[in-house]
């Protein structure tokens, strides 16, 4: 039987990539923004474009068996006003939900069977944890406690009646292989309406790359050499610095000195999550040549490469048209690293 992949707020068709990869056929992807829907036609011209996620009706779109969607952060995230699920933004996650139950009543409860939820860490405490519960509520259409803690743990499940729901939080720093990633810490939920298998999904035991430790102070790792487009010509060592640059600026505006000099990175620390609205930058050096160090952006082949995306995945639309720097960093920013 082929399992089919429907897509919301699809960006730059990360989810239908990993689908593809299992194949797994993606029929359709609901994204308003002009560059990421150009760069998904480009890579998927056989799947068909929705457009705006309000004016779908669940029960006349084609069914899919899995139904992904990474609902906007903003209104979650810490670095953000938190306004939650209340908020302009985020709360588009219920307009997902609502296609899930529209799609489920016109298909008498069999489709979408799993649905895939990806979301910034900071949805476990937005609202005080009370946005993570509605997010949990809206999926098994019932009312569920908060942990008598007050906090939600990392990873956990809800069984009994109902979809069964898995949620884990994963950092793609640990997900590239022998390339690191830039840290990005996103919760993952799989609800499975049609079984008890969210469990073996989400938790299901894979490999993780672990890193020898460095072989000095201030160098960076074999293993780690290779993340970013640096060359070393003559054998010099290259030695990287990412730092925040967004709490950089944040920091110094409010006197904090210990978070401004926090927001240096070391060498051996993996790059910092990368940004839709912002400059991902870090500083570089040839050992022993400190004084001829520069600050400099990521370019957008690094920023694919740090979140595990094909080279030259966002270079170009559908007809061929290259997308401009700015473009293709806001959109990687707004993406999902793929090995996860």
């Amino acid at each position: 039987m082929e399992i089919t992949l429907g897509s919301l707020f699809d960006g730059i068709g990360v989810f239908p990539l990993a689908a593809r990869h299992f194949h797994i056929r993606p029929l359709w992807a609901s994204e308003i923004e002009k560059a990421p829907m150009s760069i998904t036609r480009r890579h998927f011209p056989e799947m068909e474009h929705l457009g705006d996620i309000k004016r779908l009706d669940g029960g006349k779109i084609p069914p899919v068996h899995v139904l992904t969607f990474g609902s906007p952060c903003q209104n979650l995230s810490t670095m953000g006003a938190r306004e939650g699920l209340s908020g302009s933004q985020s709360g588009l996650f219920y307009e997902a939900i609502r296609i899930i139950r529209e799609m489920r009543r016109a298909s008498h409860g069999v489709y979408p069977v799993i649905a895939v939820w990806e979301n910034v860490a900071g949805a476990f405490t937005s609202g005080g944890g009370l946005d993570f519960r509605a997010v949990l509520e809206s999926f098994r259409a019932a009312s569920l406690p908060v942990p008598a803690s007050g906090k939600w743990a990392t990873a956990g499940m809800v069984g009994g009646d109902g979809p069964d729901l898995c949620w884990r939080l994963m950092d793609a720093q640990y997900w590239g292989g022998a390339r690191r990633l830039a840290r990005r810490r996103r919760v993952f939920l799989v609800a499975d309406f049609g079984g008890k298998r969210a469990r073996k999904i989400l938790f299901k035991p894979r490999e993780l790359h672990t890193f020898s430790a460095a072989c000095r102070t201030g160098v960076l790792q074999a293993s780690r050499m290779d993340r970013l487009l640096t060359a070393a010509p003559r054998g010099k060592v290259p030695v990287l610095h990412p730092f925040e640059e967004r709490r950089m600026r944040q920091m110094a505006k409010e006197g904090n000195k210990e978070a401004f000099l926090a927001s240096f990175g070391r060498t051996d620390d993996p790059f910092p999550t990368l940004l839709s609205k912002s400059v991902n930058v870090f500083s570089f050096w040839y050992e022993g040549e400190e004084k001829n160090g520069v600050v400099r952006h990521l370019t957008p082949l690094e920023c694919e490469r740090l979140l595990g995306l094909p080279d030259g995945w966002t270079a170009c639309g559908a007809d061929g048209e290259p997308i401009s720097p700015a473009a293709r960093c806001r959109a990687i920013g707004n993406s999902i690293a793929l090995p996860c």
